[in-house]
């Protein structure tokens, strides 16, 4: 089994409010899951209404496809319209 493990920080620029931003992160994360079929949640900074960290994993039985899946992800999340990609890490997992 390996597991992958994607953080990002998004910057969501024009956010006034929480309510702004969450607008924002509930829309990027089901469009996520639902285009990828991975799990996504706000892990950080949960109370910055122009700054968000969003954990994305996937599992899988190959490395070459969780990294590919991954990385799949943050090329898309450079285009996003309504936030910018700041950082980002990605690590691999490997279990039994």
């Amino acid at each position: 089994m390996v597991i992958g493990v994607l953080q990002v920080e998004m910057v969501i620029t024009h956010a006034q409010s929480l309510k702004d931003k969450r607008r924002v992160v509930s829309s990027l994360k089901d469009r996520l899951h639902r285009e990828h079929l991975v799990a996504v949640a706000e892990v950080d900074k949960l109370d910055a209404h122009q700054v968000a960290v969003l954990g994305i994993v996937t599992v899988s039985n190959s490395a070459a496809h969780a990294q590919g899946t991954l990385s799949r992800i943050v090329d898309g999340l450079r285009n996003e319209r309504d936030s910018v990609l700041g950082s980002q890490q990605i690590e691999i997992l490997n279990g039994r």
